[in-house]
């Protein structure tokens, strides 16, 4: 926790202040360094409850390399939800559902799923598919460990 609270107060005397989309405003630095030892524990320090279920679920899709919602959905993990559901409610398809209807929606209905699912290249699908320079792609993960 020592650490953590150091690295707050680098931010705070060193950040630089930046606007964003909320209004909120944010102080940040680049690249700054923690290493920690994961014999002593995971260093997950948050304010907020977690929800030990998603972080599994959305790694795993991650890994996969998977680019739409309908595996999250289908495991109860909806925290991606928000983006497919503002493009679904501008659709004539909407018919008011509530985002619990949407994702049940999602989760059961491939076609649909298909059609108001996709996020495009978020994080995991990168990892997996990184344009080489070359017209080819490097699998980040697959090659993690080969040095």
């Amino acid at each position: 926790m020592q650490q953590y609270q150091q690295f707050l107060q680098h931010i705070l005397e060193n950040g630089t202040k930046k606007e964003d989309r909320t209004g909120t405003g944010t102080i940040s630095v680049f690249g700054y360094q923690m290493r920690f030892d994961l014999n002593e524990g995971f260093p997950l320090v948050t304010t907020k409850k977690l929800h030990l279920k998603s972080i599994v679920y959305e790694l795993l899709w991650f890994i996969a390399g998977d680019t739409n919602i309908q595996y999250l959905c289908k495991n109860g993990c909806n925290i991606w939800n928000d983006w497919p559901f503002a493009k679904y409610q501008k659709s004539a398809e909407y018919q008011n559902e509530t985002m619990k209807e949407f994702a049940a929606k999602i989760a059961y209905d491939d076609d649909f799923a298909k059609k108001y699912g996709e996020l495009g290249p978020v994080y995991g699908y990168q990892w997996r598919h990184w344009p080489d320079g070359n017209g080819g792609e490097i699998d980040q993960l697959t090659n993690l460990f080969i040095t």
